[in-house]
């Protein structure tokens, strides 16, 4: 028998409204120590108590968030890693896809909790399980694994901050292009 309930509808919709209105004052201000709750929840349209049922202190509520879009972004390249039925440059537009249709969260968390850090682990953990998986024969001289994450967490920092003009089935193709063996 599961033990597992139901979150209320309530308590998602509160915790949506709290992230909005969280990337909503760090889009105005991004100085985290200019966060407080009262002005988070002052945004969300709720009160301080509800805020606090849900979390500890306005690090608690950055912590989770960032924490569940890291969780669906790994779950994406998790899943990426193990598809088989679809081109690189296909697995690379559907995870550009995910990027650009959360980069408004993207923008913000890039600029805090070591976020780009973490994107690097996440991408190299697919580099790495690429290589492994790959039938080709690398030369010894062949880019580090660091050095190709690197570039790929660039290229996507530099997209989602400065090139959205740029669609994802675009980037993919020039990384793709880049990376050709």
């Amino acid at each position: 028998m599961s033990t597992s309930k139901k979150e209320d509808p309530r308590t998602i919709r509160s915790r949506e409204m709290f992230k909005e209105a969280v990337f909503s004052l760090l889009r105005e201000d991004a100085a985290l120590s200019n966060l407080t709750v009262q002005k988070v929840a002052a945004r969300a349209g709720l009160n301080r108590t509800t805020f606090y049922l849900h979390y500890q202190d306005i690090q608690d509520l950055l912590t989770q968030i960032t924490d569940a879009i890291l969780k669906e972004l790994s779950d994406k390249i998790v899943a990426f890693i193990h598809l088989e039925d679809l081109s690189e440059k296909q697995q690379l537009t559907q995870l550009l896809d995910y990027l650009y249709s959360n980069r408004d969260y993207l923008l913000t968390l890039f600029n805090i909790n070591q976020f780009e850090e973490q994107l690097f682990l996440l991408l190299k953990q697919l580099v790495e399980t690429r290589r492994k998986n790959s039938k080709a024969n690398l030369p010894d001289d062949y880019v580090a694994i660091d050095i190709k994450t690197a570039s790929l967490v660039g290229i996507i920092m530099w997209w989602i901050k400065k090139g959205l003009h740029f669609s994802s089935d675009y980037i993919a193709n020039q990384i793709h292009l880049m990376y050709k063996v």
